[in-house]
């Protein structure tokens, strides 16, 4: 039990000085403390999720409820969350039951890691560590995110998504990834321009619709 309790405290230290190193707002570790709801659900999340282990009834899903009234963050007490985890703003978050998360992981306000109502089981995204989810964002059925991928803030991620990538638009795709060789190393003569294949890829919808206003006209 003490050993439990410990790990419990050096966890909830980790977060804490995590949200300092990283947000720049932050002045010191007590407005930390006091003034973070993102900070305030994880710590409840992570009693409720010890209790939910334990197999105690009712009482994680209650400390859950009450948590997101308090703080307008919704944790299933079954997630299982990684170390060093920074909900940054907060409000509006949703993580499911099944969702998976690694450490290192940054989320922004309004994201949800959600189930697409079509599954069952493992229904919930997988997170690698130090993935990036931006505001609004959406990430939705039994999919899983590599390590240090970025989300842009407002996408809808339902495949799959390999390291090191960046996704945008809705549906997410794939729009920057960085190429490795057999040994690890990063090959950045092979790092595709974001703007570049975006530009690209509006370039031929624009032609594809071009043709279709000219096939309309023939008729």
């Amino acid at each position: 039990m003490f050993k439990i309790i410990k790990r419990g405290i050096t966890k909830v230290k980790e977060d804490i000085q995590v949200i300092y190193d990283k947000d720049p707002a932050a002045d010191n570790l007590l407005e930390v403390i006091l003034c973070y709801p993102g900070l305030h659900a994880l710590i409840a999340y992570r009693f409720a999720h010890r209790l939910y282990k334990w197999h105690i009834p009712l009482i994680p899903r209650v400390i859950s409820y009450i948590t997101r009234i308090i703080t307008g963050i919704e944790i299933h007490p079954a997630a299982k969350i990684g170390r060093r985890f920074f909900i940054d703003h907060g409000e509006g978050v949703v993580i499911g039951a099944t969702t998976i998360i690694g450490d290192d992981v940054l989320i922004y306000q309004q994201v949800t890691l959600g189930g697409t109502g079509k599954e069952h089981g493992k229904r919930h995204p997988t997170l690698g560590n130090s993935v990036i989810v931006g505001a609004g964002a959406k990430v939705l059925g039994n999919i899983t995110l590599r390590d240090y991928v970025r989300v842009g803030a407002g996408s809808v991620v339902v495949e799959d998504v390999p390291e090191y990538s960046t996704v945008v638009g809705v549906p997410g795709r794939v729009v920057h990834q960085k190429f490795r060789d057999e040994n690890g190393v990063l090959m950045h003569n092979r790092i595709p321009d974001p703007v570049k294949c975006e530009l690209n890829r509006l370039k031929y919808e624009v032609l594809e619709l071009k043709e279709k206003v000219e096939k309309m006209g023939e008729k």
